[in-house]
């Protein structure tokens, strides 16, 4: 009797056990229930976590000359570019998204962006442009965020949404992360902080998954591919640097990668958007460049 009294509160003790972890995993899924996976996380679970980049860090280390550590003086684009990126960025981590239609469908560009989760990132910048769309009453557009984050307005009273030197504060995370390093370079009229590559195989990693992801690992339907390589595409299009990751390409290789680089470019954000699975801002964000 008193084996089986002894076995039954056993019993319960474990019941109880299991149920207190159950809800605790129930309770910290629903802290970021919306956070979109990746698709090499795979690979990088053999790596530590400082070589996890952000689309910003991926789209800046695709446009940095690796010896001289800087981007191209020509190029006016990367910083509109950035900017694209975190608002993707913070969608696909379950922080922003896009307001819902009541009554009948709004255009994406006309739709606002809504603060879902208020809970930090860990990352500064993103961070910073969190509490930017979070404290703005009424909210704005895609195409307003992407704008008022870069500086790009005319009106004095919104200058204060600006983010300053992004490029400088992504190439420190690179390095903090060790992909990069700081050196200082004469340009005769005055001294510049660059940022040369150290970490050739982080580089080379990143260029092969966008190189594969329009070559061996294509797949003819947008709603298959992976939303960060897909978001990775469209943004270093837009930010003038994916001819970086095909430069090494052979004649036939790149002539077949930019022809479905085009193929993704010619795609309808309307129609791409209204998908099961698809992620709304994403493409709000793909129709404010491409569009």
């Amino acid at each position: 009797m008193t084996s089986l009294t002894q076995r039954s509160s056993g019993l319960v003790q474990r019941r109880t056990e299991a149920s207190r972890n159950a809800a605790a995993d129930k309770e910290r899924g629903s802290e970021d229930e919306d956070y979109e996976p990746r698709q090499d996380e795979e690979e990088e679970k053999g790596d530590s976590k400082e070589t996890r980049l952000t689309l910003m860090e991926e789209v800046l280390l695709l446009g940095l000359k690796d010896r001289e550590g800087y981007t191209s003086f020509w190029n006016d684009c990367i910083s509109s570019g950035l900017r694209g990126c975190m608002l993707i960025e913070l969608a696909l981590r379950g922080r922003l998204q896009l307001e819902a239609c009541v009554i009948r469908r709004k255009s994406l560009l006309a739709r606002k962006v809504i603060c879902k989760s208020a809970a930090p990132t860990g990352d500064m910048l993103l961070d910073e442009a969190l509490k930017h769309i979070k404290d703005t009453q009424p909210p704005e557009t895609v195409q307003s965020w992407i704008e008022l984050l870069s500086g790009e307005t005319w009106n004095p009273l919104k200058l204060h949404y600006q983010l300053r030197n992004v490029r400088e504060r992504l190439a420190k995370n690179l390095v903090e992360k060790g992909v990069l390093t700081t050196e200082k370079q004469n340009f005769l009229l005055f001294d510049m902080t660059t940022h040369p590559l150290t970490n050739d195989t982080i580089k080379q990693r990143l260029v092969k998954k966008v190189q594969e992801s329009v070559l061996d690992k294509w797949v003819n339907d947008p709603g298959r591919f992976d939303k960060r390589v897909l978001a990775l595409i469209f943004l270093a299009h837009s930010s003038d640097v994916l001819e970086n990751a095909f430069a090494p390409l052979l004649d036939e290789q790149y002539d077949l990668a930019m022809k479905r680089v085009r193929l993704l470019l010619d795609l309808e954000p309307e129609t791409e958007s209204a998908k099961a699975n698809a992620n709304e801002l994403l493409w709000a964000v793909v129709a404010a460049f491409t569009k």
